[in-house]
């Protein structure tokens, strides 16, 4: 047994609690990261690469999604390998011109808010895309979205922690959480004990788990999304590809067995990415379906359809494995980012569904800046883990 005395003790080795980690460390702070399993083992390591912009409403996540990539930018200099940082730009196809109506207003709101992004016709999208399906009318294209390595991205995040002092117990579960002079204990199942200033409860769709030690339920649920991984190919197009549909998915909070075809059943949306390899990826569904992070034929075989739907050339192309991961989701889409009112000195950072790549760095600020006391560069209000109805403990409000 060790007893373990720091100042932050950060719960969840995803790319948010990573992200937080190597930023307070940045600021000398002796932080331990804790988790259950091993860096990467949830959401942050069964997703896409996308650091997609034109998917965020105009408002704070999209301000936020701006800063991050800033910041993207600077950690492909300063972390200490490659996290495969690319902005290839990206384009949603339109289907019909309901599609192009709904998107030529998604498109202006966004050009307000400073977003560049542009709708163009058939003949310039085949000049990005020469592939694409020629049932495409016409499409998106914004230069600015990117992409980065999820699990380059983690490694390069905790190697860099560490050389500034991080400490890591993986395997280690949380199983007892108090409050003790002002100080926090947390026990793990291997007999250690954590002391800690603060703690930051970054454990994603599972964040109910370590809240549940001190008593606290908060809003947040799993959301499965599957995803099909080809063979290595040649790169057949310049940049990422999504579709007006799978905004449309992304921006509805709920799919469920219950929905009337196939494609509402399964939250389906399109999303079509390159890797460094010249392996694609080929997603997403959205499920509410608990914990499970089982792949099954049904889904898969819509997203094989879909690709080749967009992509007839694909139907050549084999489809090596699939893989699910749980997404941490709340009622409004907007992540948990703050201290929790009933308990002073823990904070939590969860709940960006399938923002958690993109947002990841400028959450690492956010939450430093936070539990620092200092006046973070945007407005948490929106994110605050007492914003619905009942308090964080389940009281009325």
């Amino acid at each position: 047994m060790a007893n373990i005395r720091c100042d932050a003790a950060v719960i969840g080795a995803g790319v948010i609690g990573m992200s937080t980690a190597y930023e307070l460390c940045k600021r000398k702070k002796k932080v331990i990261l804790i988790d259950k399993s091993v860096i990467g083992a949830g959401a942050s390591g069964a997703c896409d690469d996308m650091i997609l912009l034109q998917s965020k409403k105009p408002g704070i996540l999209l301000e936020m999604a701006f800063r991050s990539l800033e910041l993207f930018k600077a950690l492909k200099v300063e972390l200490p390998c490659d996290i495969e940082f690319e902005s290839r730009g990206g384009t949603i196809l339109i289907e019909n011109q309901a599609q192009l109506s709904e998107m030529e207003e998604f498109v202006k709101s966004q050009n307000k808010y400073g977003l560049e992004v542009e709708i163009i016709d058939a003949k310039e999208l085949r000049e990005l895309q020469p592939f694409v399906s020629p049932n495409i009318i016409a499409s998106t294209y914004s230069k600015q979205d990117s992409q980065a390595n999820p699990m380059a991205l983690m490694k390069a995040l905790y190697l860099a922690s560490k050389k500034l002092g991080l400490e890591y117990k993986s395997m280690a579960r949380p199983i007892e959480i108090s409050n003790q002079l002002g100080h926090w204990k947390i026990k793990l199942n291997n007999d250690d004990e954590v002391e800690a200033d603060i703690v930051i409860n970054a454990t994603g769709a599972w964040a109910n788990e370590v809240n549940a030690l001190i008593g606290i339920d908060l809003p947040i649920a799993p959301r499965k999304g599957q995803v099909i991984v080809t063979e290595a190919i040649p790169n057949i197009g310049k940049t990422n590809v999504w579709s007006a549909q799978y905004i449309v998915s992304k921006l509805k909070s709920n799919h469920s067995k219950e929905g009337k075809t196939l494609a509402e059943k399964y939250g389906l949306g399109f999303a079509f990415t390159g890797t460094r390899n010249g392996n694609y990826l080929i997603g997403s569904t959205r499920e509410n379906v608990g914990f499970d992070r089982t792949t099954d034929p049904e889904a898969l075989a819509l997203l094989a359809n879909q690709v080749t739907h967009f992509f007839p050339v694909m139907k050549k192309i084999n489809f090596i494995r699939s893989f699910a991961g749980l997404r941490p989701s709340t009622p409004d889409g907007m992540p948990f980012l703050g201290e929790i009112r009933e308990a002073p000195g823990f904070f939590i950072a969860a709940g960006h569904e399938g923002d958690g790549i993109a947002l990841s760095p400028v959450t690492g600020v956010l939450m430093a800046d936070i539990v620092e006391g200092k006046n973070p560069e945007f407005s948490i209000a929106e994110f605050s883990p007492s914003r619905f109805s009942t308090n964080a403990l389940g009281a009325k409000s």
